[in-house]
């Protein structure tokens, strides 16, 4: 008998629609689904964390609750990235244990953790805590290929989980890219040598997982993971009702009831047509260049959101190549969050602005400086070059080491900012301290669902229009303005101005490093952006003199923006 852990509350939402649905349309659905008899659902951590605060003005914890309160008997199941939590860096260690604490407080039974690097230094703290807290700890193996990772790597770093008591072993195939003879063998090797049981997640942008689950079944693979049909296939998993009637009958038979299923499936069939404005086509088609690129579901969806936000997504084709040349660049490292938004956005960078490196991310050049742990590979001994400065060496130790320990600055912090109504909500601002004080003091608003007339609009915004005045045809551009200062300096400068610096994407001005008067020298960096949930150092062009700075830490800016004027 196989298990199936279902996914639709977390990885096919993120896989499909950037991970924007909703707690309201889970919660009418949630008793019906724990009937079913799933291993497990997935229910919250990834991108669901950052998604909930970032654009539904939603509290993730919250939701949690909720879902717990009408799933009583199905454990409820998170992805957590090992010291990064859900974020995108590494978190000291008592910031990780404090969340892996409230995560099982919350009601989590079952914490799937992984690092992006499959550096087990990385995963240690989450893991003991997990099993302290009495959760269920699943270790994860981050798959991929490339020409330095091996079966018998795999197999080695299961026993490592093994040993370090993890209660089951995932074989995590973030992009699909498991084919099934490998699948047969993998679990063949680690059904022979480890004694815990063995999950397989893997995502259909291939087309292949479907074949590789019926494959692994047969190689004695404990659970699959799969979606309800309508949020499954293209970038999510498999369908539940698929494998449910493939395996009736047989000895792997889910047992799982079919009419039950259908019933779920028509309610998320409406769900869908509900937010079928976020489902990019590329997203639900099957492509085998992902076989080259390696582009995880979630972050496949995500990257044509961001291309788009950026109003670039006819370079959709230029940054698929370029992703593989960053991934080389970096080590090949496996790409999953937070090394798949690491290596996307330094791609999306290099395209952007036409030259490759040209703009580092502050996130690329911690990864060089072995910050998010040991890379796979060596990595382009020019990028460490131009990354390392005045003798600078990579570390060597467990990164974690080198944080002070930070909840009670940010516990602190957080008071001060009045902002605190529970406990979680200083994980939160630690997790997200640029974003939670806005969604903390409720200043932000969810982003709204277009009618379906407006649907065709939300896709696609014109930006130039012909407008036909007294008989005559003027063409205008409409750039929008960021607030009444940002207008009034707007009408000051503008991109030919003499010295002018301008914003190379779109984004937000998290820290200005330069005052007016200053000197700096070409290379400095003058200003830090927030774009694509990365942060992007801004250079200065020149030598020369800040004669005036004309955004503010907070403004949001397009391309071709004036950030500062230097001379």
């Amino acid at each position: 008998m196989v298990k199936i852990t279902d996914t639709t509350f977390r990885d096919a939402h993120q896989s499909l629609m950037a991970t924007r649905l909703r707690t309201e349309d889970m919660i009418p659905i949630a008793e019906k689904m724990d009937e079913v008899g799933f291993f497990s659902m997935e229910v919250w951590g990834g991108a669901t964390f950052d998604a909930c605060i970032r654009y539904l003005n939603e509290d993730p914890w919250e939701r949690l609750r909720a879902l717990k309160k009408r799933i009583q008997n199905t454990p409820l199941q998170m992805l957590l990235r090992g010291q990064n939590l859900v974020g995108y860096r590494h978190y000291p260690d008592d910031i990780v244990e404090k969340f892996v604490q409230k995560s099982v407080e919350n009601g989590i039974d079952i914490i799937r953790i992984f690092d992006a690097l499959n550096d087990v230094r990385n995963l240690e703290v989450a893991m003991k805590t997990a099993k302290k807290c009495g959760a269920h700890v699943q270790g994860a193996i981050c798959y991929t290929t490339s020409p330095v990772h091996t079966i018998d790597q795999f197999v080695e770093l299961a026993k490592k989980f093994e040993e370090m008591e993890c209660d089951s072993i995932s074989i995590k195939d973030m992009a699909g890219l498991l084919r099934p003879y490998d699948a047969k063998e993998l679990i063949k090797r680690l059904k022979e040598e480890v004694s815990v049981p063995i999950d397989l997640h893997s995502h259909c942008t291939s087309g292949i997982a479907p074949l590789t689950y019926m494959t692994a079944i047969e190689a004695g693979v404990d659970v699959v993971n799969c979606a309800i049909s309508p949020l499954s296939m293209g970038t999510s998993q498999p369908p539940v009702e698929s494998i449910v009637a493939a395996l009736k009958g047989t000895k792997y038979d889910t047992k799982l009831d079919m009419e039950l299923l259908n019933e779920i499936r028509d309610y998320f069939s409406e769900i869908r047509e509900k937010y079928k404005y976020l489902i990019n086509p590329i997203s639900e088609r099957v492509d085998t260049r992902i076989l080259l690129y390696q582009v995880p579901g979630g972050m496949l969806s995500n990257l044509v959101s961001q291309l788009k936000e950026q109003g670039a997504l006819d370079k959709f084709e230029e940054v698929l190549k370029e992703i593989p040349e960053v991934r080389k660049d970096l080590g090949y490292p496996p790409l999953v969050t937070p090394s798949s938004q690491i290596v996307g956005t330094q791609a999306v960078m290099n395209v952007l602005t036409e030259e490759r490196y040209k703009i580092i991310t502050n996130e690329v050049a911690n990864y060089v400086k072995g910050y998010y742990g040991k890379s796979p590979a060596p990595i382009n001994k020019e990028l460490m070059k131009r990354v390392l400065q005045d003798g600078e060496k990579p570390i060597t130790c467990r990164p974690a080491d080198l944080l002070e320990p930070e909840y009670e600055l940010r516990k602190k912090e957080a008071m001060e900012n009045g902002i605190v109504s529970q406990e979680e909500d200083i994980l939160t601002y630690a997790l997200y301290p640029q974003i939670a004080v806005k969604f903390l003091r409720g200043e932000l608003k969810a982003e709204a669902i277009p009618e379906e007339k407006e649907v065709s609009k939300f896709m696609e915004i014109p930006t130039e229009y012909a407008i036909e005045v007294n008989g005559e045809v003027y063409n205008v551009k409409v750039e929008p303005i960021y607030g009444t200062e940002m207008k009034k300096k707007k009408e000051t400068y503008t991109a030919e101005t003499e010295g002018a610096v301008t914003s190379p994407f779109r984004g937000m001005v998290t820290k200005i490093k330069v005052k007016e008067g200053d000197t700096v020298k070409k290379g400095d960096v003058i200003m830090v952006l927030e774009a694509m949930k990365m942060e992007n150092p801004v250079e200065s062009p020149v030598d020369g003199r800040v004669e005036k700075i004309v955004v503010n830490e907070g403004h949001s800016v397009s391309v071709g923006d004036i950030l500062m004027i230097i001379k």
